[in-house]
């Protein structure tokens, strides 16, 4: 026999109950769940390739907020950036905009996007940096996360190994690049023994414009009236646009 009786009153009342179970398993507590299925203790029992996309933010945050687990705010963070990458683009300020994300835990996440960034670039510390796809593994995700437009001088020594990512210019694609001489004091400062300038698109299309074009004579103009070997201009845009290309190497084009 049904718990609940017929009719309009009844399909109500299972649907109110119903609900009320969806909302207890929604809000459950971290502490509340078997301890196999903790972001934590499963990280530790299994390794963090065990863990979700939402388990590992929930490792991050800690805590939720009232009504939602860590893991359920990590997947509500999930569901507003649309990925995980999209999320690591996000702001401060952006961050803060979902609930539960107060100014500590989106400064925290900041910094934790940003150590995984500094941690690649460790590598190229000790390896030589020779195609273009070891530029866009260097900077590649982290320029694709900017909103505006920005300019950077990968220094390297003899060895073609980094000495230092120094950013030349920040604006919007209708300014201008910084000048050579500013680039080039920069180089000359580190002794650098070679350079290759690296830019973004916002826009995500990487196909160089008529300046890109511009910069890139002057910058090897300037380069070679001081010994300095400029190994390329690469312009970083996203996989995603109508070209299905994620950079755009003057060099590999055959045009530097």
């Amino acid at each position: 026999m049904s718990a609940f009786p017929a009719g309009r009153n009844g399909e109500k009342r299972l649907l109110y109950s119903l609900r009320g179970i969806r909302y207890r398993i929604s809000s459950m507590l971290i502490k509340d769940l078997p301890e196999d299925e903790r972001p934590r203790e499963k990280l530790v029992q299994k390794g963090a390739a065990s863990l979700s996309d939402a388990e590992i933010l929930a490792v991050f945050l800690g805590t939720g907020r009232k009504g939602f687990s860590a893991i359920e705010l990590g997947r509500e963070m999930l569901k507003h950036f649309g990925s995980l990458k999209n999320l690591s683009r996000a702001s401060v300020e952006e961050l803060t905009k979902v609930g539960g994300i107060g100014p500590a835990k989106a400064a925290q996440l900041a910094g934790i996007f940003e150590f995984g960034q500094r941690l690649a670039r460790e590598t190229f510390n000790e390896e030589p940096i020779t195609c273009p796809e070891d530029v866009y593994e260097l900077v590649g995700n982290e320029m694709q996360r900017l909103s505006q437009e920005s300019v950077r001088a990968i220094l390297l020594n003899h060895k073609k190994r980094l000495i230092q990512i120094a950013e030349v210019f920040v604006g919007t694609s209708n300014e201008s690049f910084a000048n050579p001489s500013e680039i080039l004091r920069k180089a000359i400062g580190h002794a650098a023994h070679s350079m290759i300038l690296v830019h973004n698109h916002p826009s995500g299309d990487p196909t160089p414009s008529r300046a890109d074009h511009h910069v890139t004579k002057r910058m090897k103009t300037a380069c070679d009236a001081v010994g300095l070997e400029f190994t390329d201009h690469i312009v970083i845009g996203s996989s995603a646009n109508s070209s299905g290309q994620s950079y755009f190497s003057f060099r590999e084009a055959g045009l530097l």
